[in-house]
């Protein structure tokens, strides 16, 4: 039978599906259930940046400025008081998850500035983690502030969870950046040992009836897999950390391109929400099923093997997948 265990972070995974940070991770019984049914890993859901300066004035400074809403938030600038466990209530849960299963447990925090982070950082580790998610994000909407000084941010903030914390770091970055190639190197080189690629962002809608600004929460579809396939295989062999696919992950295909690309795992959380953990096992054994009729023996055969290491100019190359795909839309013009 073919082997689909993978190493992510340094930890051994006895499957290439691990589910990502989500609502499902806030119960024990689902914890334990997504490891019976073939989880390689959990991501814990993540303690927000807001939740850690809740009652200071920083709270106010980054609801006022930012205009968008965070990858797991079900409301624009949703209640914190009810949305997630206030830190301690994290830590306590995280310990009892961690106790309960044999698969590792990655928590995770998501917000953009140190701050408290370095502390949580450090209570998570002694929790019990085996990792450690940064989901970092800031929409800049301040005109004078700089791509530079954003990176810069950054980096410095995983430079100092590296300097806190010895457990792996994985950093979860969304696609917006001018040069994600030397970004994801200089992340790297601060203490990243996994790029997470990509986070989705549920961006409000405007209610016209109220004047108001309304949630609006869509999952995502296999569609939705292209933008990170192409980063990762961009990415395979030109910066030297583990790499994990999220978003469009739904179907065996979607795993096995995944690790074509390069990536050490695929994350999952849409199909789960949508079809139950149960979904999980039926997915694995279409994994098996693919590989022995294509007679690939374990998972880690393929990795990178569709990646664009082998090119020499991987920018020229996108140049001419670029206009090969404009004019396959030739034929179907009048």
């Amino acid at each position: 039978m073919p082997d689909l265990t993978t190493t992510y972070l340094g930890l051994h995974l006895k499957s290439p599906v691990v589910a990502s940070a989500s609502p499902l991770s806030k119960k024990l019984d689902r914890v334990r259930r997504l490891e019976d049914a073939g989880a390689g890993a959990v991501v814990m859901y993540s303690l927000f940046e807001e939740q850690i300066t809740h009652e200071s004035y920083e709270l106010d400074h980054y609801l006022s400025r930012g205009t968008h809403s965070y990858a797991e938030s079900l409301s624009y600038f949703p209640d914190l008081e009810h949305y997630n466990r206030g830190p301690e209530a994290y830590l306590e849960h995280l310990y009892k998850v961690k106790q309960a299963v044999d698969i590792p447990i990655i928590g995770s925090l998501n917000g953009i500035s140190s701050g408290g982070w370095i502390r949580h950082a450090h209570n998570i580790e002694q929790a019990g983690a085996d990792a450690l998610e940064l989901n970092i994000y800031y929409l800049p909407t301040d005109p004078e502030l700089s791509s530079a000084e954003l990176e810069d941010s950054y980096i410095c903030l995983v430079r100092d969870v590296r300097a806190a914390i010895k457990i792996p770091i994985a950093v979860k970055l969304s696609p917006f950046f001018t040069a994600l190639p030397y970004t994801a190197r200089q992340l790297v080189e601060a203490g990243a040992n996994s790029l997470v690629l990509f986070n989705r962002f549920y961006q409000p809608d405007f209610d016209l009836e109220t004047l108001e600004v309304a949630p609006h929460l869509e999952l995502s579809t296999s569609r939705d897999l292209h933008l990170p396939l192409h980063w990762i295989a961009l990415l395979y062999g030109h910066v030297n950390a583990d790499f994990a696919l999220s978003s469009g992950v739904h179907i065996a295909r979607d795993v096995l391109k995944a690790m074509m690309a390069g990536a050490k795992v695929a994350m999952m959380t849409s199909e789960l929400l949508k079809a139950g953990i149960d979904r999980l096992p039926h997915l694995l054994r279409e994994l098996h099923r693919w590989m022995e009729e294509h007679e690939y023996a374990s998972i880690r055969q393929m990795q990178g093997s569709m990646s664009r290491r082998a090119v020499a100019e991987p920018a020229a190359f996108e140049r001419a997948n670029y206009m090969k795909t404009l004019n396959s839309f030739d034929p179907y013009l009048p």
